[in-house]
């Protein structure tokens, strides 16, 4: 009960924000993990997705929770490797669907894949290793109060992200994420909503992306992408390495 009760208790505190409720990946539709059920369920409920902290932000870009999520940094729990995966094809389009996104939370999606080892992503931690490519980025439309969130904000947003059709089959973890602006001019600075899904990708190329980066370790808290002020009408960078294509 005791764990219960401080498990609530941070729910409580980072209220009304969001994540990734569910996805279409190959024509199925998949749950993804849900932090208020998952783990006071008997038997536990295996996902393709990885565990996060909640609906609320990951706020330091050195510590392991801005890879996938999870709570390592306040000592309950942090992300680790999910017990399935989805098959998908090389060249196909997934579709993630986040719960209804604040329209305070202005800010970019930003998706990432990295090659797991041939024997699957269910035992496989990447650590802060340069693994990882940019396969989908949705920053600001010009100057406008159009951000690449900004679908979330209405009920059955989506955002959208395509396999590359070049890379290599196997098996593939998936980092999607919405960085959060509304605070960044301020200390602590933004507001990070990681999370990761495993994929199992057959019909694909040859090619081996290149430019990877490691997470901790793509972002600093000084980038022009993170210490943004959302409210001035000024062009946004995202951040990051350059979008990978084939």
């Amino acid at each position: 009960m005791k764990y219960i009760a401080s498990a609530l208790a941070f729910a409580t505190a980072v209220a009304a924000h969001g994540y990734v409720n569910n996805a279409t990946i190959g024509g199925k539709e998949y749950t993804f993990y849900q932090p208020y059920q998952d783990p006071y369920m008997s038997p536990k409920v295996d996902r393709i997705s990885r565990p996060i902290q909640g609906n609320g932000p990951i706020q330091d870009v050195a510590i392991s929770d801005v890879q996938c999520g999870g709570y390592a940094a306040g000592g309950i729990n942090g992300s680790s490797p999910a017990a399935l995966h989805a098959d998908a094809t090389a060249g196909s389009e997934v579709e993630l669907f986040w719960t209804l996104w604040p329209d305070s939370h202005m800010g970019p999606t930003i998706t990432y894949m990295a090659k797991c080892p041939d024997t699957g992503c269910n035992n496989w931690m990447p650590e802060s290793s340069a693994v990882w490519f940019k396969v989908q980025e949705a920053g600001r439309e010009g100057t406008s109060d159009v951000w690449g969130d900004t679908p979330l904000m209405k009920a059955g947003g989506s955002v959208k992200y395509t396999i590359p059709k070049c890379i290599a089959s196997g098996y593939y973890l998936v980092r999607h994420e919405i960085i959060a602006l509304h605070a960044a001019y301020e200390y602590p600075g933004a507001q990070f909503y990681p999370g990761c899904h495993q994929l199992k990708v057959s019909g694909g190329g040859s090619t081996t992306p290149s430019g990877l980066v490691g997470f901790p370790g793509a972002y600093k808290g000084s980038d022009a992408g993170i210490t943004y002020d959302a409210y001035k009408a000024t062009t946004y960078t995202i951040p990051g390495p350059k979008l990978f294509t084939c």
